[in-house]
């Protein structure tokens, strides 16, 4: 059987995985994502180059929100006391 190299989580997961390694038990979590963005001429190709934005990602968290939405779950649901 082949090496498992990649796994992959939906949005609730990672919301939830986050929410248990934090030992947040209350309120509604929503994954929160930090994006930058820089500027740089990018080659192309020989001799070709093409100015191009890139967006890192510079954090990844929680954000607590009223109600449950497709990024949000409730902590004391997934994580009880």
């Amino acid at each position: 059987m082949a090496e498992t190299k990649t796994l992959t989580f939906t949005h609730k997961e990672v919301v939830e995985a986050l929410i248990k390694q934090q030992d947040i038990h209350e309120g509604i979590w929503q994954l929160y994502v930090e994006f930058g963005i820089a500027g740089a001429n990018i080659s192309t190709g020989e001799d070709q180059l093409s100015p191009s934005a890139i967006v890192p990602i510079n954090k990844i968290g929680l954000h607590r929100v009223d109600k449950e939405n497709p990024l949000a779950i409730d902590a004391s649901i997934v994580n009880p006391q």
